[in-house]
This record gives structure tokens, C-alpha cells and sequence, in this order.
């Protein structure tokens, strides 16, 4: 299927000589890996706790069905169509003009989420090697468990060679190639990664608070919802989904172009990322109610609250060690689809070879990454940095967590929809125009995506507040 012009016959060359997946089941579990990260297990649940529940996750999938699956395939169409990376592809279906900053913009954004991710994923780790020493076997108190965390995150000694490792394993994974590294990877990490997820959501679901769990989790109380739980939810789609920042158009540039019928693994990919943070609820909240504690528990849910949990549990030590590694897995396949997206551009548009760029990018990222492991008191500066909350990492959050990936996801609507055409986006993505989902997709593009990205960003504006 070519839908590329003569002015771009080289990259469609180049591109034909491409890395790619070698199955759909890979693509399928590689994307998803992409997209499970610590925003399912971390984030998901914390601020499904703060939203109230039920109402919360009735908004979130909504959102994910309604405006992250059309995103995606917005994404997918690009990259296939292409065959590049995230910038080269916006230069290939538009040449001459500035859209290339749309794909810009998202290899800045894997650069910064990279960093401050892989301090998140650095705690997590750490977390993993005081499970398994036993740490969590004995009782500990609330306020016990907050200074553990704090002096964790605060000491330079632990934080930074943590994240540093993370980052490391991540690298080695991308430097090995789309084919030999990244699918190989994913067909190991993601089903470990299912089992632990489904075992630790039986335990729970066995646990005397698992009713109370289901209960929050599941019925919803429609006067909870509120405009910034409504924003919060649609943030959290865009930053669970990975969309917004070109991740999709470079893995959507490793499918064969022969592959039709993209829809079913997006849908795939969209429903295993929704369904990975409904078990993270299954697995947390009961054990929570379980616990006399309250659900909204914050950022410090994973890392303060269920500490205090784990000795309560049967088979405690045990459970804390397969959820720490659960948070790890995650970490690492969406570290990896962030390398990936910098490589991609890197490897298309410079000439470097896949090495040389890794070698870059894991640089980079751990350079960043070191203020980012300081912004919880191993340095001043960092803390504190210019007033904003959580420091350099805050900033970086803020700046590149919630207003780059909700931009990138307005402007690539905007491009696929307005600019390059729903025709061509269609044609493929294999999906009769005429279509109930080719017309589907079209307004959601067109209208309903660009309508619901605006009202968040104005949202932001007004509020101040963000995700």
C-alpha cells in the first residue's frame, strides 16, 4: 500500500531495508508494554483513590474508548504510511512546511519522561530489593513508612544508581534492535508480567475488605464528579495510552506495510492498558479497605500506604515482592518505547547507527535524570527548583508529562485530520471510508478530539492545576 509521493521515494527505499516486528502478536504486546507502564500501576490507582472511585474510572474508560483509541490510530496511520520516525514522518506527508515540530516536540517529551520516569522506576526498584530482604515482613506505621520513603528518595546513594540501572537495562534492550530486542523482550516480560498481575488480583480478591473494594472501585457516585475529576481523567488517558508524543507513529512504522486491519490492534493494545489498570485497582483497594485505611492515598499510595499493608497480608513478604516487580516490568517496557522513539529519529534522520544513538540517549537520560533523583532533598537547588512543586522533577513532569503529550495528541489530530486527510489516514489503516468506523474515526479526529484536548488545555490555563 504506497500512499508516499515521489518527493519521498528515498525514505520509502531506506525505509524498505526497516526493522520491524516480525508478528502482530509481537506488535501487539510490545505496544501494549509501551503503554502499561507506572501509570497503571502507580498512578492509576492513586488518583482513581483522590477521584473518588468508580466515578473516576466510569470517566477514564470513556475517555480511552472515545478519545485515546482514535488517537492511537491517528498515530498508527502515520508511521505506517511512512515508515519513519516521529519527525521524519511529519517531513515526509507535509514536506516544506513546520509540522515537523509536531514529531519535534514528542522526541523532547521522551527525553524529559524519560528521566523523571526512571527516577519513579528507580524507587520501585529499590522497593524490589527491601521486599525481597524482607523489609515489609514486620508491622510498620504510617509514619514509619513515610520516613523510610523520604529518606529513600532523598539520598542520592540509592536514588540515582537505581535509576541509573534502570535506564541501563532499558538501553541494552533497545540497542539490540526492533526484532532481536524489543519483541523478543516484550514476549518474556509482558506474560510475567500478566501473571503476577492476575495472581496479585486473586489474593486481593480474597482478602475480608475485597466487597468494599469492588464496591469503590465499581459503583459509581455520580455527585462525586467534578470538572477537575472529569481533566484529570482525560490526563490520565493521554498519559497511561503513551499518545501524544510520537511512540505510535514509530512503533506503527515497524508494522509490514501490508498489514490491514490496524483497528483490532489498537483496540488490542487500548484494552489491554485499560484492563492492567482495573486489576491494579482489584489488587490495591482491597488490600486498602482490608487495612481500615483510606483509598485516596496520593502519590505516596504505593510507596507509603501499602508498606504498611503488606505484613497484615497472608504470604505478605511475598506479595509486596511480586508487586514491586510488577511496577519494575512496567517501568522498563515503557522506558524502552521511550529509548525507541528517540533512537527511531536519530537512526532515520542523522544516519546514526542504532548503537551510537542508544549509547546517546541513555547518556542524556541519566544526565537528566540525576536532578530528577535529587528533587526530594538530595540537593536544595533541585528540590526547590523555581518554586515548583516536586522541584526540577516537578518541572519536568509538568512541562512534559501533562502539557506536551496533551499538545502532541492536539496537534497530530489536527495534522491527520485537517492536514495530510482522513481519506488517506483511512486508506492505511485499511477502513472503508463509508464505514460506521471510518466515520467514527473521522469525527473523533476531526472534532471530538481536538473539542476535549482544547477544553483540557483551557482547563490548565484557568486553574492552574494540572494532572
Amino acid at each position: 500500500m504506497e500512499v508516499m509521493t515521489d518527493q519521498s521515494s528515498a525514505p520509502a527505499q531506506d525505509a524498505a531495508r526497516r526493522d520491524g516486528f516480525a508478528s502482530r502478536v509481537g506488535f501487539v504486546l510490545s505496544a501494549a508494554g509501551s503503554a502499561i507502564g507506572l501509570g497503571n500501576i502507580w498512578r492509576f490507582p492513586y488518583m482513581a483513590g483522590e477521584g473518588g472511585g468508580a466515578a473516576f474510572v466510569l470517566v477514564y474508560i470513556l475517555f480511552v474508548l472515545l478519545l485515546g483509541f482514535p488517537v492511537m490510530m491517528a498515530e498508527f496511520s502515520i508511521g505506517q504510511a511512512t515508515r519513519r520516525g516521529a519527525v521524519q514522518s511529519f517531513e515526509v506527508l507535509a514536506p516544506g512546511t513546520r509540522w515537523s515540530w509536531v514529531g519535534r516536540l514528542g522526541v523532547s517529551a521522551g527525553y524529559a519522561i524519560l528521566a523523571f520516569y526512571s527516577a519513579v522506576a528507580g524507587w520501585a526498584l529499590g522497593y524490589l530489593e527491601k521486599s525481597v530482604s524482607g523489609a515489609f515482613a514486620s508491622p510498620i506505621s504510617a509514619d514509619a513508612s513515610g520516613e523510610l520513603f523520604s529518606s529513600f528518595i532523598a539520598s542520592p546513594v540509592t536514588s540515582i544508581p537505581a535509576a541509573a540501572l534502570i535506564i541501563a537495562l532499558s538501553a541494552a534492550v533497545v540497542f539490540k534492535g526492533v526484532g532481536r530486542g524489543i519483541e523478543r523482550a516484550s514476549f518474556v516480560l509482558m506474560p510475567i508480567f500478566f501473571l503476577l498481575l492476575l495472581g496479585l488480583a486473586v489474593h486481593s480478591l480474597m482478602l475480608p475488605g475485597a466487597g468494599d473494594g469492588l464496591r469503590f472501585l465499581f459503583k459509581p457516585d455520580l455527585s462525586k464528579l467534578t470538572v477537575p475529576i472529569v481533566m484529570s481523567a482525560l490526563g490520565q488517558a493521554f498519559f497511561s495510552l503513551s499518545i501524544g508524543m510520537g511512540v505510535m507513529v514509530t512503533y506503527g512504522s515497524y508494522l509490514n506495510r501490508r498489514e490491514t486491519g490496524l483497528a483490532p490492534l489498537a483496540l488490542s493494545s487500548v484494552a489491554a492498558d485499560t484492563g492492567v489498570a482495573l486489576l491494579a485497582g482489584l489488587i490495591i483497594f482491597p488490600a486498602i479497605f482490608t487495612a481500615g485505611m483510606k483509598p485516596a492515598g496520593g502519590p505516596g499510595l504505593a510507596f507509603v500506604t501499602l508498606p504498611t499493608i503488606f505484613s497484615t497480608l497472608p504470604m505478605g513478604s511475598l506479595i509486596a515482592t511480586a508487586f514491586y516487580a510488577l511496577l519494575v516490568i512496567a517501568a522498563l517496557t515503557s522506558i524502552v518505547s521511550m529509548i525507541e522513539l528517540i533512537a527511531a529519529d536519530l537512526v532515520d534522520r542523522k544516519g546514526w547507527t542504532r548503537g551510537r544513538a542508544v549509547l546517546l540517549i541513555a547518556g542524556v537520560g541519566f544526565l537528566l535524570g540525576i536532578p530528577c533523583a535529587l528533587s526530594f532533598g538530595g540537593s536544595a537547588f533541585f528540590t526547590r527548583f523555581f518554586g515548583v512543586p516536586d522541584g526540577f522533577f516537578g518541572l519536568l513532569n509538568i512541562a512534559f508529562g501533562n502539557l506536551v503529550m496533551v499538545l502532541g495528541g492536539l496537534f497530530i489530530c489536527l495534522f491527520v485530520g485537517w492536514k495530510w486527510g482522513m481519506p488517506q489516514a483511512l486508506k492505511v489503516l485499511g477502513i472503508a471510508e463509508g464505514k460506521k468506523l471510518g466515520v467514527l474515526l473521522s469525527f473523533s479526529i476531526r472534532w471530538l478530539c481536538p473539542a476535549a484536548i482544547a477544553a483540557v488545555l483551557i482547563f490548565i490555563v484557568i486553574t492552574g492545576k494540572f494532572f
